[in-house]
């Protein structure tokens, strides 16, 4: 499955239009480029497009939909971020065992990272859509990561998966999954 199609990065509700180009730029340079925004505040947004430097072509087949359900259409496997306690149960993975999760069920079907709006967050309801949570740990005194520097680091998490699997000889071939 090619990785395009099989990691879709999912932007629930973002307000500012510079995290979404900042998050296409993050995507591409890990080599990720299916992303998908649910109701955006302001997009399409020059702001976005000057912030993705080069990443343009990412904003241009990005998806825009109304909907969490519809950003996850045909999605198996959905991991959500979220820094603060919820009252949803998940599995809680570190980002490292979250890449390595959805790059392996990537081999076989479409998986989501979803990310919610800048102030609030994932919904308790959005959360309950997905199959795990994943928390970067940050400073617990200013624990206030941008939306864009976590896509950042989720997505080299996931490069550095990609990478492993290429040069695994338990997955012949040598190519990125």
């Amino acid at each position: 499955m090619s990785p395009e199609y099989a990691n879709r990065i999912v932007l629930v509700g973002t307000q500012h239009p510079g995290n979404i180009g900042s998050a296409a730029r993050a995507m591409k340079t890990m080599g990720l480029s299916n992303l998908v925004l649910v109701a955006p505040k302001r997009y399409p947004d020059p702001e976005a497009v000057a912030l993705a430097a080069g990443a343009g072509d990412i904003l241009e087949r990005a998806q825009v939909v109304s909907s969490v359900q519809e950003a996850l259409a045909g999605c198996t496997y959905v991991i959500g971020t979220s820094s603060r306690e919820r009252a949803v149960t998940l599995p809680e993975f570190s980002p490292r065992q979250a890449a390595e999760l959805l790059v392996a069920k990537s081999s076989h079907s479409p998986v989501a990272l979803l990310f919610g709006p800048e102030r609030t967050g994932l919904e308790n309801e959005e959360l309950q859509l997905c199959h795990g949570r994943v928390f970067i740990p940050c400073n617990p005194e200013y624990a206030s990561l941008n939306l864009a520097a976590a896509v950042q680091v989720l997505s080299y998490e996931i490069r550095l998966q990609r990478l492993e699997r290429a040069q695994s000889p338990q997955f012949p071939g040598g190519k990125e999954q």
